[in-house]
């Protein structure tokens, strides 16, 4: 007799993970002396984590005074930093009792969903969207709404789009800086969006991981529009520190408690030594805006000669660190298409599918995060690659 197997195991793939392991074998397969492989599917910074939060880890190592766990929200200290950066950037005041220290944004996504929705609620986003978003609510029984966007909203939520919505959802999902399309929602937007949710209770959850790798457009959070929104961020990205798995969420006073036991039983903690190195990266501000100066140089040299190279309509490049990219004139499927250019150009980007199941075979998604002397040979390749 067959055991039975649960529902959540059908979430779909996150494909990207399958793109970097076939490029992974790719690499290691090359015979000595071709071209290596251009990573430019995964959103992983080539930046690594700020030497100062490297320091403070190697301190604390050997100290051996951050082996243990935490309280489930995180060490204070390392609250009380968030809360000031939230200060600092958005000139909003925090209670540090709102601030959850997380396994990432990947772990306070579940935290997020788990404490604000119930299975079968409805939680509506616009694709293309972040591939999780929509596994993980599946995942947990709930049901995801999506809406399509396009270039006229900039592949962001508008609230003529969500007066759209019969029925209204439980909750909405927006993001910005977004991956794939490195759009943004700009300030008036996003409070617009906020007021329209507290009007008609639905449950802002805004994924602002990207904050910080923005360029010509003002960033904004959704806890200044709303008192219930859930901020979820992350050490990932403008902090490069992937691997270091810390994130944090600003909640509303009612989920507060709610993700506090969620945390505990799921979690106990995000890692001890990844804490300490968090804190430490908040002082690391030079190096970091070197990183950001850095990604707006492989942006802007992206965009000018990616179109030469027979990718002409690009998205907005707001922000993060990805161009979407409409290859409708050279193909309709994508995941065939980027096949194609690993095998042949060695250069690994991401089809389009992972981001949209309905239109998403005639889009890819290009990461600029690798190293400058990567990107710009990645464009000379693509330009010799039909």
């Amino acid at each position: 007799m067959a055991l039975k197997v649960g529902k959540g195991a059908a979430a779909p793939p996150f494909i990207v993970m399958d793109v970097i392991a076939e490029a992974n074998a790719r690499a290691t397969a090359l015979p000595p002396g071709a071209p290596h492989v251009i990573r430019m599917e995964v959103g992983q910074p080539g930046t690594g984590a700020p030497a100062g939060a490297v320091e403070a880890a190697v301190r604390a190592l050997r100290s051996g005074d951050a082996l243990g766990y935490t309280e489930a929200f995180g060490r204070r200290s390392l609250r009380e930093r968030i809360a000031a950066h939230v200060r600092e950037w958005y000139g909003l005041d925090v209670p540090v009792e709102r601030v959850a220290v997380t396994v990432g944004a990947s772990g306070a996504l579940p935290l997020a969903f788990l404490a604000a929705f119930d299975p079968g609620d409805s939680i509506a986003l616009v694709s293309p969207f972040y591939p999780p978003y929509v596994n993980i609510l599946t995942a947990l029984g709930m049901l995801p709404v999506v809406v399509e966007a396009g270039t006229e909203t900039r592949f962001q939520p508008s609230v003529a789009m969500l007066e759209r919505l019969d029925p209204l959802p439980d909750g909405l999902i927006v993001a910005s800086p977004c991956n794939p399309a490195g759009t943004m929602l700009h300030p008036e937007e996003l409070a617009a969006i906020a007021r329209w949710c507290d009007a008609n209770g639905v449950r802002l959850v805004s994924d602002e991981i990207y904050h910080g790798l923005h360029y010509e457009s003002a960033i904004a959070t959704a806890a200044a529009f709303s008192n219930s929104a859930v901020v979820v961020n992350s050490f990932s990205k403008y902090f490069s520190m992937t691997g270091w798995r810390v994130g944090w969420l600003v909640l509303p006073d009612d989920l507060v408690r709610p993700v506090e036991r969620l945390a505990q039983n799921l979690f106990i903690s995000a890692p001890h030594i990844s804490q300490v190195a968090a804190e430490a990266a908040f002082e690391c501000g030079e190096e970091l805006q070197a990183n950001v100066a850095r990604y707006r140089r492989s942006r802007d040299h992206l965009l000018r000669t990616l179109p030469k190279a027979g990718f002409a309509r690009l998205s907005p490049a707001e922000g993060a660190f990805y161009l979407f990219a409409d290859i409708a004139e050279r193909s309709n499927d994508s995941a065939a298409f980027c096949a194609r250019m690993l095998a042949e150009a060695h250069v690994a980007v991401t089809p389009g599918v992972d981001f949209d199941r309905a239109r998403g075979g005639r889009f890819v998604r290009f990461s600029y995060c690798g190293s400058e002397a990567d990107m710009r040979e990645a464009a000379e390749r693509l330009r010799g690659w039909r």
